[in-house]
């Protein structure tokens, strides 16, 4: 029987749009189907131990880019170590993923969180920019008009919030991480072992 996984994300995390590609396949591989969490990791981090980058030590900085590197060299996937507009404010784009989950169109909500990332990390591109993200919305070959319509109804930030409690109360701390069958694979340096639950 097919598993099921529950993908944790932050659309700002250069980790998570490193592993955003092989999850994808790998999901597609084994069948697997999933639910993609667009969580507020700055509220996880308060609670979890966990410190925003600007705040992580300097030696911890240096390593990070140094892992950016080897991991963009590893995996050959695009990626600009210091973006322009990195951080982005995510949350408009956050919205319009949850709006489409919401919807029960998870495919489309988990390709348009991918498009955001590579839009930070590959593109130079502002998310956070109105214009900016209904092309990349429309990118996805979705409508940008509704579907920002439909982000911007009242709910739709209570559920972020509800989502990142949801994420607290499974033990959730970094992004990405893959939650399968109660068991938590956190890293896109882990998705090895994602593999190996999947095909168990």
């Amino acid at each position: 029987m097919a598993k099921h996984v529950d993908y944790y994300v932050s659309l700002n995390s250069p980790w998570t749009y490193l592993g955003s590609a092989r999850f994808d396949a790998m999901a597609k591989k084994y069948g697997a189907s999933v639910t993609i969490w667009p969580v507020d990791f700055g509220s996880v981090f308060s609670v979890s131990g966990g410190l925003p980058l600007p705040k992580r030590a300097p030696q911890r900085q240096a390593y990070r880019m140094m892992e950016l590197k080897r991991w963009r060299a590893h995996t050959g996937v695009k990626l600009t170590l210091e973006p322009k507009f990195f951080p982005s404010n995510e949350l408009p784009a956050a919205k319009c993923v949850i709006a489409l989950r919401e919807q029960g169109r998870m495919a489309d909500a988990i390709k348009l969180a991918h498009a955001v990332m590579a839009a930070v990390w590959a593109e130079e591109k502002n998310p956070g920019d109105p214009a900016t993200l209904k092309q990349i919305i429309a990118g996805c070959g979705l409508d940008a008009d509704a579907v920002i319509k439909a982000s911007e109804a009242p709910a739709l930030a209570d559920k972020r919030e509800a989502y990142t409690k949801h994420a607290i109360a499974q033990n959730v701390f970094g992004a990405p991480s893959f939650v399968i069958d109660g068991e938590i694979f956190w890293g896109q340096d882990r998705l090895d072992f994602v593999d190996r639950k999947l095909a168990s």
